[in-house]
């Protein structure tokens, strides 16, 4: 982000203002192609990059990495699949933002990026799809909430698993088939730890500019290969760990299923190796959330049980008002349709931060071994201002949520 002189803020931000009801008020005409852009080509971008190029009405004209392998296989992925040369590459992901024939970006970066880039391309006029976990605190996740609400955009985030993985699932206990639910337990790894990896050299073509780019707010760092190679997740600087990568998609579920995805727990309570054996989160109504004691993500109510392997509940009641993907094709469907018609995703920008503030703050109670208290109404940690200090990052100029 550029910095601003405090007369281009108030402007900018009066203009904002003015402008946000406009914005809101857009709709694409049904015959448009809805033109995206690319952020961040490594795996996990060029394959949802894959997965929106699959749809007739997307047309992707636009790939952006720090990373200069990264980015030509993007370019050349997309060139390829409409058999023309007209995708453009670049470096630099303000430069995609300043283009006004995009209407959405598709964020595949590393997860300090996240919350930067999307309310960067909220204020410009861009709807986004954002790759889990979308934030790398509790409070970038409010600050691209917010975002989203004040310029009106479409926002979905990254995590398929919730209905993909689960079938019926979340249905049949949305209608009750387990009664009350009472304890859900969790599978994810762990939490994220400081950054030990040496020096390398930067690789041929890759310049010290472009690895300064990389890291963004991140604290600076020397390179090392291994970070540009997708292993940049067990590392604080970068991501929440196994909590924030699986747990967006694990916890993202339980929450659903359990009809918690818009709230919080008001308990985190580590494992001291004694009375408490797993992590557990407490919610307001009493049910008990826990990291661990399954392989996957298992449900216990007054009425029944569901595991992975086990059969159904026998006449399993199925909920016809549970909220579900709009339009077809999946998560990516869900998007495009709301890009459309101006809905809100299934994993609206509301639920995803939800889900990762389950995430972050079980890495925060990890981290600093004792118990929070949590109020989800105002997302504040209650009576421990060392811990609330971990809702957020200090980030390195120039940049900032804004």
């Amino acid at each position: 982000m550029i910095p601003f002189t405090r007369r281009q803020f108030l402007s900018t931000a009066v203009a904002a203002t003015l402008t946000a009801p406009a914005i809101r008020a857009q709709k694409k005409p049904a015959t448009d192609r809805i033109k995206m852009a690319t952020i961040g080509c490594g795996g996990q971008g060029r394959g949802d990059m894959g997965g929106f190029m699959g749809f007739a009405d997307v047309q992707m004209v636009a790939v952006c990495d720090v990373v200069p392998e990264h980015r030509e296989q993007a370019r050349k992925q997309v060139n390829d699949h409409y058999k023309n040369a007209d995708c453009k590459a670049y470096s630099d992901f303000r430069d995609v933002l300043t283009r006004d024939d995009i209407d959405a970006v598709l964020i595949g970066t590393p997860d300090h990026w996240h919350a930067i880039i999307t309310i960067e391309a909220c204020k410009a006029g861009k709807d986004v799809y954002c790759e889990k976990p979308e934030c790398l605190t509790v409070r970038e996740g409010r600050a691209m909430a917010d975002a989203v609400k004040r310029y009106g955009r479409v926002f979905s985030g990254g995590s398929q698993r919730v209905l993909g993985d689960y079938g019926d699932w979340p249905r049949t206990i949305w209608g009750g088939s387990l009664g009350t639910v009472k304890e859900v337990y969790v599978d994810c790894g762990g939490p994220s730890e400081d950054c030990y990896l040496p020096e390398e050299k930067l690789p041929t073509g890759m310049t010290p500019a472009e690895w300064e780019m990389w890291l963004g707010p991140a604290p600076k760092r020397p390179f090392h290969s291994t970070l540009i190679k997708g292993g940049f997740r067990p590392f604080r600087d970068y991501s929440g760990g196994g909590m924030t990568d699986w747990g967006a998609h694990r916890f993202g579920a339980a929450m659903f299923a359990t009809g918690h995805h818009l709230t919080g727990p008001t308990d985190i309570i580590p494992p001291d190796g004694k009375e408490v054996k797993q992590l557990t989160y407490v919610f307001a109504d009493g049910m008990k959330m826990y990291h661990g004691g399954t392989t996957d993500i298992s449900y216990v109510g007054t009425e029944g049980e569901l595991d992975r392997g086990k059969p159904m509940p026998a006449k399993a009641p199925r909920a016809s008002d549970m909220p579900t993907y709009r339009g077809k094709g999946g998560i990516f469907g869900d998007f495009l349709h709301c890009v459309r018609t101006r809905e809100k995703t299934f994993r609206n920008i509301e639920v995803a931060h939800r889900a990762c503030t389950v995430c972050h703050l079980g890495n925060i109670a990890y981290w600093l071994k004792r118990p929070l208290k949590w109020d989800p109404v105002k997302e504040e940690i209650v009576g421990d201002a060392e811990a609330a200090r971990w809702l957020d990052r200090p980030k390195r100029e120039p940049w900032a949520l804004s």
